[in-house]
């Protein structure tokens, strides 16, 4: 007799995330207090499969970054490792900077355009933010399992990494 698929992904999940503060860093208050809304979001509500731990979750996951890659270092949750993966950013580039590109316009937006301007800048936005998550889905096939959702909540956590304020 199989399981659900609920039962199966009762323990794929998140349960911790830390940044590498010697390759990420700390930065000011404003982008510490979104990195922490990026991570609370993140952990809230998340599918997190790796490949190969069958379920043996709930996991960990610590950030960081070496060279112009992004480290996934995934354990469970009393830290055993589980597998690391490191992550090229290059595809993600182009996509960070029209997505920083398109928030600035849509913050500049909502202090004098009108309502139909705005939200056709925000439709915008959110197209640029779902590219950059079906990207990061695209990146992590055959390494780690994640809903949609789930991309979405890590691509807006790699966004705030980037975001010099």
């Amino acid at each position: 007799m199989t399981s659900s698929p609920e039962q199966d992904d009762s323990n794929n999940r998140i349960v911790a995330v830390t940044l590498d503060e010697d390759s990420i860093g700390r930065s000011g208050p404003d982008i510490e207090h979104e990195r922490a809304i990026a991570i609370y979001d993140l952990i809230e509500q998340n599918l997190f499969a790796p490949d190969g731990a069958d379920g043996k979750g709930p996991f960990t996951l610590h950030i960081g970054i070496t060279g112009n890659r992004l480290v996934f270092d995934i354990r469970r949750e009393d830290g055993t490792p589980v597998v690391a993966h490191l992550l090229s950013l290059t595809p993600f580039r182009r996509i960070v900077k029209d997505y920083f590109m398109i928030c600035d316009s849509y913050y500049q937006a909502i202090r004098t355009a009108t309502p139909d301007k705005i939200e056709a800048i925000d439709m915008g936005r959110r197209g640029i933010h779902d590219e950059g998550s079906r990207t990061l889905q695209e990146r992590l096939k055959g390494k780690v399992r994640v809903d949609f959702e789930t991309s979405r909540r890590l691509f807006t956590l790699i966004t705030v990494l980037h975001w010099k304020g």
